[in-house]
């Protein structure tokens, strides 16, 4: 893996500057790269890790499993791209296992997310079931941990 992608997933707000310094390598031949990236999109965008319980309490995020039938040109790329287009949908991926297709979707309540799931996806041509967790606690996301430690759970050790 190219380590100034790994310093970028640690801190996608980290200057050229030092992200230059940390790899040893001159500001504009990093600059460059990341334009490079950015170009063949290789970089898609810059996101920060937010705590959903300390941001946006309101919002419901709810897992979904989708199996779908491949169609005949397309395989499964046609219907993901198709489900990839509502609002809803923050990241998707295409599994292995007893189902296809994996979201991560999101909505203002319950209803919300399961009204999206009854009349979007579960009606959709060419989806063969559904199957929805709804998210109930963050603990740690994209390699962050949601909770910071308030105390040294380490053992003490006396004299």
């Amino acid at each position: 893996m190219d380590r100034l992608i790994d310093l970028l997933r640690a801190n996608a707000r980290e200057s050229v500057e030092n992200l230059a310094r940390m790899l040893g390598e001159p500001t504009e031949a990093v600059r460059a790269r990341l334009k490079d990236y950015e170009a063949r999109g290789v970089i898609r965008g810059y996101q920060a890790v937010v705590n959903p319980e300390l941001a946006d309490g309101d919002e419901v995020r709810a897992i979904i499993e989708l199996r779908i039938r491949p169609q005949q040109d397309g395989g499964y790329d046609r219907l993901a791209g198709r489900v990839g287009r509502f609002a809803q949908v923050e990241s998707m991926f295409l599994v292995s296992g007893g189902y296809d297709l994996l979201l991560f979707v999101k909505g203002r309540n319950l209803q919300e997310v399961a009204q999206f799931v009854s009349s979007k996806l579960a009606n959709m041509e060419g989806v063969l079931s559904t199957s929805t967790h709804f998210m109930l606690k963050t603990y740690k996301d994209q390699g962050v941990l949601m909770e910071r430690p308030d105390n040294d759970e380490r053992l003490q050790v006396s004299p």
